[in-house]
């Protein structure tokens, strides 16, 4: 850019001539002269800094927290290791951070500790020194002064032995213990102080023993204290406190025993103890032996005994045994001398004649063979043994005394086993449980019912059936307080409005899997062999050879209700006509109208629901309710059993297996024709309160 001027030097001329424009030269500035008038002097830099600082100064003292840093003991150092901090007084200008601190004080373990400044504008952060361990050091003084291998606790932790030096131990409150052999316990608060500061404890231990002296006439006796030698009398013995067991013994002398009761520190001299001349031993032997035995008129027991006597002087001895003499010798004894003397028995025998039937048995006398059995000898004139045996026949086993002088004769006639077991077998039994269980000698008989009976349903074919086995039945249906035996928390529920769960109604409200457990239980108690194999809780087969309890087969069942021993067959309980008279049984009658749609008209039992056990007719069989109160769990699967052929079966106990289970008889609910007959089928696989059960089990042959 061109800079342009007026000219001062030119000439003037007349001011109404312009001036004329004329050119200069132009030249740029040096840059190097422009620098320099820019450079700053020092005084201006030593101006910045100081504004510089002042600014960051009054940043930090507008940002930094107050911090008081309080220390256990006050007179700790504190060392701020890094990061940056100004310590006005006892407090701290501190930027918001961490900072690690190392603690120090003597007498106390150094601390490394961090301190967290917060955003508060003034903090507190109190920190507190441990304490060095305490120097601890134990001696232990007795009666015959310093004790070593005393053992030393703390609050029951050992921390060593006697003598004890400079134990480290952390400061505060113990309970300082101290055992040793021979001595009491010691046991005394003390207090440990720390900062490595010397705690010496002393302590002068007690005695536990007393001071005895011994001594007996004549001396030299042993003297033993709890079966320990400790010397010969005279003797002076060291012996701990409590109650021991003292014995003094001398040759050719009685032993001196008594208990001594010894206190700590106790000091005594017993009076002196006179011993007394040893017994002599006598062994006295009889043949045969078991004599009774009497000294000086006084019984000491039976052949062979050891006993005692007093030395120097004479002794009585007669034996006495049923069947032989008395014998008595004379003796005399020395002390500490042993006799041994045996005294044969002169046997008193009377002749006996043995008649035994069958011929052939054999003769024992006190267990030993005498021959056969019909036969005349000479027995002992006391009570013995007698047995006579036979295979096949049950033994006769009896006690016979014979009496001298007399004519004497023993006639025996063996049972054969079956005889036995005929004559043993019990027509009622009793349960654990209480039931009652009637016997009962079943036989042939045709189950099912004709296709022309009215009522007859698909599933009652004709089938002719033996039963070989005997069996016991109960005559009742388990009742709720039997069940309960086995498990009390059953309860077999209510009716529109009434119980069926007192304890002699039927139990109802139970599976077929209940009853047959509650059989294997109760054989379990009687300690019978168990029907039901039983694995996980659940019955996987059963064992037809078992006579524990179980319950009856579809079979059994309908033989114990349907026959009448005359060789009839019976439709109902109580004949072959409908409705049922007054009293036949528990049926669905007019109680049950109000909530029930099938019942039979005019029929009225009294009961709503399950009858006690007992209230009806009993059957030909002696069995109750076999129509009528409760319907019942048998045995077996259900299954339509079709009779192909002409075969009578041999107990049968039904399908091997199966989803359900068969159920025989009518209940309170049934009213039709088809479920008041006793050949009427059902089955179910789950629980009712018309359902329960009775039980039975085979004859043990």
């Amino acid at each position: 850019m061109q800079e342009y001027r007026q000219d001062s030097a030119r000439p003037e001329v007349a001011s109404d001539v312009a001036d004329p424009i004329v050119p200069i030269e132009f030249s740029p500035p040096d840059p190097e002269q422009k620098r320099a008038g820019l450079r700053l002097r020092w005084p201006h830099v030593l101006v910045a800094g100081f504004l510089a600082m002042a600014g960051v100064a009054s940043w930090f003292v507008l940002s930094a927290r107050s911090v008081y840093v309080e220390v256990t003991p006050l007179t700790a150092s504190v060392e701020i290791q890094s990061g940056f901090s100004l310590q006005i007084g006892q407090r701290y200008l501190m930027l918001p951070g961490d900072y690690p601190v190392l603690l120090r004080q003597e007498g106390y373990h150094d601390a490394q500790v961090t301190l967290a400044v917060g955003s508060a504008q003034a903090q507190n952060h109190p920190f507190a020194l441990r304490e060095l361990p305490g120097i601890v050091s134990v001696e232990v003084t007795g009666v015959s002064g310093g004790l070593s291998g005393a053992i030393v606790q703390l609050n029951g932790s050992e921390i060593g032995r006697t003598p004890l030096r400079d134990m480290a131990i952390e400061p505060g409150e113990y309970t300082l213990t101290i055992n040793v052999d021979r001595y009491l316990p010691y046991t005394q608060s003390v207090r440990i102080d720390g900062r490595s500061t010397l705690n010496p404890f002393s302590a002068q231990l007690q005695q536990a023993w007393g001071e005895f002296s011994f001594s007996t006439q004549p001396a030299g006796a042993e003297v033993l204290v709890d079966g320990q030698l400790l010397g010969t009398t005279p003797y002076r013995a060291e012996i701990l406190q409590g109650d021991h067991e003292v014995t003094l013994k001398l040759a050719g002398h009685k032993a001196w025993q008594d208990t001594l009761e010894v206190a700590a520190g106790q000091t005594a001299e017993l009076p002196t103890v006179a011993l007394e001349r040893a017994d002599g031993l006598v062994f006295i032997r009889s043949q045969p032996s078991g004599a009774n035995v009497t000294i000086n008129g006084q019984f000491r027991g039976q052949t062979p005994v050891e006993v005692a006597l007093p030395p120097g002087r004479s002794h009585e001895i007669s034996l006495f045994k049923s069947g032989f003499d008395a014998t008595s010798r004379t003796i005399e004894t020395r002390p500490d001398e042993e006799q041994d003397i045996t005294v044969p028995l002169i046997p008193i025998t009377s002749v006996v004649s043995i008649i035994a039937e069958p011929a052939g048995a054999q003769l024992y006398v006190d267990g030993e063979l005498k021959g056969d059995a019909n036969q005349t000898l000479e027995l002992l004139a006391a009570s013995q043994i007698i047995e006579i045996r036979q295979e096949g026949y049950v033994p006769y086993t009896g006690a016979f005394t014979s009496r001298p002088g007399l004519e004497q004769e023993l006639r025996v006639t063996l049972k054969s086993l079956e005889e036995a077991r005929l004559e043993a077998i019990r027509p009622v039994i009793t349960t654990a449980a209480g039931q009652s269980l009637t016997l009962l000698y079943p036989g042939q008989f045709t189950m099912g019912a004709s296709r022309r009976e009215a009522g007859r349903r698909a599933n009652e074919d004709l089938r002719e059936v033996r039963l070989e086995r005997p069996f016991y039945l109960s005559p009742h249906e388990v009742s709720n307080a039997q069940y309960k035996q086995f498990k009390a928390d059953h309860s077999s529920g209510v009716i529109e409005g009434r119980t069926l769960d007192l304890d002699n109604q039927p139990v109802v409200q139970v599976g077929w899997l209940d009853a047959a457990l509650y059989c294997n239980w109760l054989s379990e108690r009687e300690g019978l062999p168990q029907f039901y194999q039983v694995q996980d809780g659940q019955v996987t087969g059963f064992d037809p050879e078992a006579t524990g309890y179980r319950l009856p087969t579809e079979a059994e069942w309908e033989w114990a209700a349907r026959t009448d021993g005359n060789g009839n067959t019976l439709r109902y309980p109580w004949g072959d006509q409908l409705p049922p008279p007054a009293g036949a049984g528990n049926f669905a009658d007019v109680s049950v109208s109000p909530f029930m749609g099938q019942f039979i008209v005019g029929y009225d039992d009294t009961f709503l629901g399950t009858a006690p056990a007992g209230q009806f007719p009993v059957n030909s069989r002696g069995m109750y309710d076999m129509a009528g109160n409760v319907s019942e769990w048998v045995h077996d699967f259900y299954g339509t059993l079709l009779s192909l052929s002409s075969n009578v079966e041999v107990d049968p106990a039904g399908p091997q297996a199966g989803a359900y289970h068969t159920i025989k008889g009518s209940s309170w609910a049934h009213s039709s024709i088809t479920e008041l007959r006793l050949s009427y089928r059902d089955f179910s696989d789950t629980a009712r309160n018309d359902l329960g059960f009775r039980i039975a089990r085979y004859l043990e042959e």
